[in-house]
């Protein structure tokens, strides 16, 4: 009886509760494909050859290599 009245109650919130959970499925989607290795390593081959073609500075080829770093670490600019 109780969890049926529960239902019942909290019967309005469930589209909210789903769009949430949509979110989270989708954020975790994210992170998946962000640390995905070959795509970093990509990323690392593709800032090589933009600064080995005159396109990035040193510095701007260290800051784009330490961005990828940091996202595979997890840790946050």
């Amino acid at each position: 009886m109780f969890g049926v009245l529960t239902s019942i109650l909290t019967l309005p919130v469930a589209p909210v509760r789903g769009v949430i959970w949509l979110g989270e499925l989708i954020q975790d989607q994210v992170d998946q494909k962000m640390r995905d290795p070959a795509l970093m390593r990509r990323e690392l081959e593709e800032i090589d050859a933009a600064a080995a073609a005159g396109q990035l500075s040193e510095e701007e080829r260290r800051q784009a290599q330490q961005a990828v770093l940091d996202r595979m670490t997890g840790r946050r600019a």
